[in-house]
């Protein structure tokens, strides 16, 4: 009888192209992928450590395993699996804790599927993650992540990303361009450039800490790749995103005009807190020339609120810098004390009822910012990418600057991209439009 595999991810979109990877060497094994709801012989937990609540989540997520069969093995990997292997395999169901580089050989460490009277761990020295595992993720059929770097030699004071993944790594170019090839031959319309710090890109190709290729020389050479409709970049840290990759991009055959470049913060006292690399003034610099070579361009920005020795007047000053930026929407993230990090000892902590309520200005300023960049966009003509779920009888789908639309539910129009007029905003805050040319086009 063929086992069942099932998967689950917490986390980020590097996360997701991980937890696919392992998920087709299993199917190479003879498992049947199922969907986590569904009984499965083993659950695997692709965990992240980035905030608190993620933490939290993976004891939920364990328990609902468990009722949907008692009896199926349980594995955990990922960032906090390999920060805290022994508090996870304390956790009561969990029989398989693997680190940043065991969690690629998951099934050389499964031998019978019978459950473990306590948690087994395998969990490498973070040091000893120096080689690269490429990975792709297609989700829904439309779009696919695809990994083109892993960890992060940056220092930041808040951040536990390089004790969980390790140094800065990257995957040649020769394999970006041949798993690409094979993403556009499954007819995926859109790609999402994924990695911990993208713009590192190069470092680490071949074993060596030096730059074989530059970022800038990822983008120009999978802009050449035939089939593939749409290349989006994740998050790309300001100071590593340069003014010829924007300029590229505003001319490019296939990258979409939407940027996503952490903050953090306003305030240049706590940028040096957290040891970031680059002052506010290069921020400013980096928005305008987006919007300067792409006026419709979409720009998100990550923002942590509560930092150590964060003032209401750093907070206020933060808050104005992004009221005045010409940006279109947050990620706003609650700071989290987490162990082994600069920051936890730092002085001036903020408490926990103040940093609530700066997170819920800063996300009331996200709504009112994603609401006029989309009504910057009405009456524009976009390209949309419809998506395959049926949600409450609409479509939805996004144009290549990043506006949400929604449309009755059609299913012809699923993986499609249709060229529209953006008319109008609805109260859910999503744009509706008129199509104006009612078939796929190339």
């Amino acid at each position: 009888m063929t086992k069942k595999a099932a998967f689950y991810t917490l986390g980020c979109k590097l996360n997701f192209s991980e937890t696919s990877t392992i998920a087709r060497s299993f199917q190479g094994e003879g498992f049947e992928r199922v969907d986590f709801s569904e009984k499965a012989d083993i659950y695997v937990i692709n965990t992240c450590s980035v905030t608190e609540n993620a933490d939290k989540r993976f004891k939920t997520i364990v328990k609902q395993a468990q009722k949907t069969n008692p009896e199926a093995f349980i594995t955990a990997v990922g960032c906090y699996a390999q920060l805290k292997p022994e508090e996870l395999a304390a956790v009561d169901g969990v029989d398989l804790v693997l680190g940043a580089t065991e969690k690629f050989k998951i099934t050389d460490y499964i031998n019978d599927l019978t459950k473990n009277e306590q948690g087994e761990v395998h969990s490498c020295e973070i040091d000893d993650a120096d080689f690269y595992v490429g990975s792709y993720a297609i989700g829904d059929r439309t779009r696919a992540f695809l990994k083109v770097q892993d960890g992060c030699d940056y220092k930041c004071t808040y951040c536990t990303i390089p004790l969980a993944r390790g140094i800065s790594r990257s995957d040649t170019l020769e394999n970006v361009l041949k798993n690409a090839a094979e993403i556009a031959a499954q007819n995926i319309k859109e790609i999402v450039l994924t990695g911990v710090n993208i713009g590192d890109y190069g470092k680490g190709e071949f074993g060596n800490k030096k730059h074989e290729h530059t970022f800038f020389e990822l983008v120009q050479a999978l802009d050449r790749v035939e089939g593939i409709h749409r290349l989006r970049i994740s998050s790309i840290e300001p100071n590593l995103l340069k003014n010829e990759t924007i300029d590229f991009v505003a001319q490019s055959n296939s990258f979409v005009p939407h940027f996503h470049i952490p903050l953090q913060s306003g305030s240049d006292k706590l940028l040096k807190l957290m040891r970031r690399r680059y002052l506010s003034q290069l921020y400013v610099d980096r928005v305008h020339q987006i919007k300067r070579v792409m006026p419709h361009a979409c720009i998100g920005v990550d923002v942590i609120v509560g930092f150590p020795g964060e003032t209401d007047e750093d907070f206020l000053e933060t808050y104005n810098f992004l009221n005045e930026l010409d940006i279109s929407y947050l990620h706003v993230f609650t700071y989290s004390e987490r162990e082994n990090t600069v920051a936890a000892s730092l002085e001036g902590v903020v408490p926990k009822n103040i940093r609530a309520k700066r997170s819920k200005m800063l996300r009331g300023l996200s709504v009112k910012k994603r609401r006029a960049f989309y009504e910057s966009q009405l009456g524009s003509m976009r390209t949309v990418l419809f998506e395959g779920e049926n949600k409450e009888g609409y479509i939805h789908g996004f144009t290549e600057n990043y506006v949400k639309v929604k449309a009755p539910w059609n299913p012809e129009l699923v993986n499609t991209l249709q060229q529209v007029k953006l008319t109008t905003i609805d109260t859910d805050g999503l744009v509706r439009f008129d199509f104006v040319i009612e078939k796929e086009m190339a």
